[in-house]
Protein backbone atom coordinates (compact mmCIF):
# COMPACT_ATOMS: atom_id res chain seq x y z
CA UNK A 1 0.00 0.00 0.00
CA UNK A 2 1.24 3.42 -0.76
CA UNK A 3 1.84 6.02 1.65
CA UNK A 4 0.42 8.56 -0.91
CA UNK A 5 -3.54 9.05 -0.33
CA UNK A 6 -5.99 10.31 -2.85
CA UNK A 7 -7.80 13.22 -1.09
CA UNK A 8 -11.52 13.44 -0.97
CA UNK A 9 -12.96 15.41 -4.23
CA UNK A 10 -13.03 15.40 -8.52
CA UNK A 11 -10.57 13.03 -9.86
CA UNK A 12 -10.03 14.25 -13.73
CA UNK A 13 -9.16 11.93 -16.02
CA UNK A 14 -8.09 13.49 -19.31
CA UNK A 15 -8.89 11.79 -23.05
CA UNK A 16 -8.50 13.95 -25.92
CA UNK A 17 -9.70 17.07 -23.96
CA UNK A 18 -10.74 19.82 -26.21
CA UNK A 19 -8.43 22.37 -24.50
CA UNK A 20 -5.05 19.42 -24.71
CA UNK A 21 -3.78 17.92 -22.20
CA UNK A 22 -1.11 20.64 -20.83
CA UNK A 23 -4.13 23.01 -20.06
CA UNK A 24 -6.16 20.56 -18.41
CA UNK A 25 -3.46 19.79 -16.10
CA UNK A 26 -2.73 23.28 -15.40
CA UNK A 27 -5.98 23.91 -14.51
CA UNK A 28 -6.55 20.97 -12.43
CA UNK A 29 -3.54 22.15 -10.01
CA UNK A 30 -4.77 25.50 -9.67
CA UNK A 31 -8.34 23.71 -8.56
CA UNK A 32 -6.17 21.80 -6.18
CA UNK A 33 -8.04 18.40 -7.61
CA UNK A 34 -7.03 15.12 -5.66
CA UNK A 35 -5.66 13.58 -8.87
CA UNK A 36 -5.54 14.06 -12.31
CA UNK A 37 -5.05 10.88 -14.78
CA UNK A 38 -3.80 10.53 -18.17
CA UNK A 39 -6.10 8.06 -20.37
CA UNK A 40 -4.01 8.18 -24.19
CA UNK A 41 -5.40 5.53 -26.14
CA UNK A 42 -3.37 6.39 -29.17
CA UNK A 43 -0.71 4.39 -30.56
CA UNK A 44 1.92 6.82 -31.01
CA UNK A 45 4.71 5.64 -27.46
CA UNK A 46 6.74 8.38 -28.04
CA UNK A 47 4.13 11.23 -27.35
CA UNK A 48 2.62 9.40 -24.96
CA UNK A 49 5.97 9.94 -23.05
CA UNK A 50 6.36 13.33 -23.66
CA UNK A 51 2.68 13.86 -22.28
CA UNK A 52 3.52 12.16 -19.09
CA UNK A 53 6.67 14.37 -18.43
CA UNK A 54 4.67 17.23 -19.14
CA UNK A 55 1.97 16.54 -16.60
CA UNK A 56 4.57 15.48 -14.28
CA UNK A 57 6.19 18.77 -14.33
CA UNK A 58 3.11 20.45 -14.12
CA UNK A 59 1.74 18.60 -11.06
CA UNK A 60 5.01 18.24 -9.57
CA UNK A 61 5.02 19.50 -6.15
CA UNK A 62 1.20 20.32 -6.15
CA UNK A 63 -1.78 18.74 -3.90
CA UNK A 64 -3.00 17.22 -7.60
CA UNK A 65 -1.61 13.65 -7.68
CA UNK A 66 -0.76 12.43 -11.30
CA UNK A 67 -1.85 8.98 -12.45
CA UNK A 68 -1.10 7.71 -15.52
CA UNK A 69 -3.60 4.52 -16.90
CA UNK A 70 -2.64 1.13 -18.43
CA UNK A 71 1.05 1.83 -18.82
CA UNK A 72 3.23 0.69 -15.24
CA UNK A 73 6.13 0.87 -17.16
CA UNK A 74 5.32 4.69 -18.18
CA UNK A 75 4.29 5.61 -14.58
CA UNK A 76 7.58 4.17 -13.43
CA UNK A 77 9.54 6.39 -16.15
CA UNK A 78 7.50 9.45 -15.68
CA UNK A 79 7.87 9.31 -11.73
CA UNK A 80 4.35 9.47 -11.61
CA UNK A 81 2.33 9.31 -8.22
CA UNK A 82 0.38 6.39 -9.24
CA UNK A 83 -1.07 4.04 -11.81
CA UNK A 84 -4.70 2.53 -12.83
CA UNK A 85 -5.43 -0.64 -14.22
CA UNK A 86 -8.52 -2.59 -15.63
CA UNK A 87 -9.60 -6.15 -14.74
CA UNK A 88 -7.72 -7.51 -18.19
CA UNK A 89 -4.60 -5.25 -17.89
CA UNK A 90 -1.41 -7.12 -15.78
CA UNK A 91 -2.36 -8.81 -12.85
CA UNK A 92 -2.07 -6.40 -9.49
CA UNK A 93 1.06 -8.43 -8.11
CA UNK A 94 2.92 -8.01 -11.15
CA UNK A 95 2.18 -3.96 -11.16
CA UNK A 96 3.26 -3.77 -7.75
CA UNK A 97 6.40 -4.79 -8.10
CA UNK A 98 7.36 -3.17 -11.47
CA UNK A 99 6.25 0.10 -9.35
CA UNK A 100 7.36 -0.65 -5.91
CA UNK A 101 5.60 0.04 -2.90
CA UNK A 102 5.39 4.13 -2.82
CA UNK A 103 3.05 4.40 -5.51
CA UNK A 104 -0.69 4.74 -5.76
CA UNK A 105 -2.00 1.43 -7.49
CA UNK A 106 -5.64 1.89 -8.66
CA UNK A 107 -7.84 -0.91 -10.77
CA UNK A 108 -11.41 -0.52 -12.40
CA UNK A 109 -14.20 -2.68 -10.91
CA UNK A 110 -17.60 -3.40 -12.93
CA UNK A 111 -19.63 -5.53 -10.33
CA UNK A 112 -19.71 -6.38 -6.51
CA UNK A 113 -17.40 -9.75 -7.17
CA UNK A 114 -14.95 -7.67 -8.84
CA UNK A 115 -14.88 -5.32 -5.75
CA UNK A 116 -14.88 -8.11 -2.82
CA UNK A 117 -11.85 -9.89 -4.98
CA UNK A 118 -10.05 -6.52 -5.05
CA UNK A 119 -9.92 -7.07 -1.03
CA UNK A 120 -7.24 -9.38 -1.63
CA UNK A 121 -4.94 -7.16 -3.71
CA UNK A 122 -2.23 -4.81 -3.48
CA UNK A 123 -4.25 -1.80 -4.64
CA UNK A 124 -4.70 1.76 -3.07
CA UNK A 125 -8.30 2.43 -5.03
CA UNK A 126 -10.57 0.61 -7.60
CA UNK A 127 -12.71 2.55 -9.75
CA UNK A 128 -16.06 1.73 -9.77
CA UNK A 129 -19.10 1.71 -12.59
CA UNK A 130 -19.93 2.61 -14.68
CA UNK A 131 -23.07 4.47 -13.03
CA UNK A 132 -24.50 6.03 -16.13
CA UNK A 133 -23.46 5.19 -20.15
CA UNK A 134 -20.91 6.53 -21.60
CA UNK A 135 -19.20 7.64 -24.36
CA UNK A 136 -16.01 8.16 -23.25
CA UNK A 137 -15.02 4.28 -23.99
CA UNK A 138 -15.50 2.26 -27.16
CA UNK A 139 -16.71 -0.98 -25.70
CA UNK A 140 -18.05 0.37 -22.39
CA UNK A 141 -18.79 -2.27 -19.66
CA UNK A 142 -22.52 -3.00 -18.79
CA UNK A 143 -23.80 0.19 -16.65
CA UNK A 144 -24.47 -0.68 -12.83
CA UNK A 145 -26.61 2.38 -12.04
CA UNK A 146 -25.75 4.60 -9.25
CA UNK A 147 -28.12 2.29 -6.71
CA UNK A 148 -24.92 -0.23 -6.44
CA UNK A 149 -22.30 2.23 -5.55
CA UNK A 150 -23.23 2.05 -1.84
CA UNK A 151 -23.08 -1.74 -2.00
CA UNK A 152 -19.37 -1.77 -3.36
CA UNK A 153 -18.91 0.81 -0.82
CA UNK A 154 -19.89 -1.50 2.01
CA UNK A 155 -18.06 -4.14 0.53
CA UNK A 156 -14.12 -2.38 -0.14
CA UNK A 157 -11.98 -2.07 2.19
CA UNK A 158 -10.43 0.76 -0.20
CA UNK A 159 -11.81 3.99 -1.18
CA UNK A 160 -14.04 3.73 -4.44
CA UNK A 161 -13.38 6.65 -6.95
CA UNK A 162 -16.69 6.56 -9.15
CA UNK A 163 -16.96 6.81 -12.90
CA UNK A 164 -18.91 6.22 -15.59
CA UNK A 165 -21.33 9.10 -17.46
CA UNK A 166 -21.05 11.65 -14.43
CA UNK A 167 -22.10 15.16 -15.22
CA UNK A 168 -23.54 18.24 -13.40
CA UNK A 169 -27.10 17.29 -13.83
CA UNK A 170 -26.55 13.61 -12.64
CA UNK A 171 -24.87 13.99 -9.71
CA UNK A 172 -27.90 14.52 -7.77
CA UNK A 173 -28.91 10.88 -8.38
CA UNK A 174 -25.53 9.57 -6.83
CA UNK A 175 -25.21 9.24 -2.94
CA UNK A 176 -21.40 10.63 -2.74
CA UNK A 177 -21.10 9.42 0.82
CA UNK A 178 -20.24 5.84 -0.74
CA UNK A 179 -17.15 6.77 -2.58
CA UNK A 180 -13.95 9.02 -2.10
CA UNK A 181 -14.44 10.42 -5.40
CA UNK A 182 -16.32 11.21 -8.81
CA UNK A 183 -14.52 10.36 -11.66
CA UNK A 184 -15.56 12.72 -14.76
CA UNK A 185 -13.74 12.90 -18.42
CA UNK A 186 -16.11 14.37 -21.09
CA UNK A 187 -17.95 16.14 -18.06
CA UNK A 188 -14.54 18.38 -18.08
CA UNK A 189 -12.81 17.90 -21.13
CA UNK A 190 -15.28 18.46 -23.72
CA UNK A 191 -16.65 21.22 -21.28
CA UNK A 192 -16.49 25.23 -22.88
CA UNK A 193 -15.26 25.88 -19.59
CA UNK A 194 -13.35 23.16 -18.20
CA UNK A 195 -12.26 24.97 -15.22
CA UNK A 196 -15.47 26.43 -13.86
CA UNK A 197 -16.81 23.07 -14.52
CA UNK A 198 -13.60 21.10 -12.06
CA UNK A 199 -14.24 23.80 -9.37
CA UNK A 200 -18.07 23.26 -9.09
CA UNK A 201 -17.85 19.36 -9.54
CA UNK A 202 -14.81 19.51 -6.77
CA UNK A 203 -16.19 21.67 -4.15
CA UNK A 204 -19.81 19.70 -4.24
CA UNK A 205 -18.01 16.35 -3.41
CA UNK A 206 -15.89 17.81 -0.74
CA UNK A 207 -18.59 19.59 0.90
CA UNK A 208 -21.39 16.90 0.84
CA UNK A 209 -23.06 16.32 3.82
CA UNK A 210 -25.45 13.50 4.76
CA UNK A 211 -28.94 13.71 5.80
CA UNK A 212 -27.66 11.34 8.89
CA UNK A 213 -27.58 13.12 11.95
Amino acid sequence: MSKLRLTKGLYLILTNPRDGYEALTRWAVYAQLPAVQLRYKGNDENHLRALAHKMRNLTANSKTLFIINDRPDIALAANADGVHVGQDDLPLKEVRKIVGPKMVVGLSTHNLDQVIKANFEPVDYIGFGPLFSTISKSNPDPVVGPQMLPKAYQNSRVPIVAIGGITMDRIRSIDISACNNLAVISAVGQARDPLKIMQTLNRIIQEYKTDAP
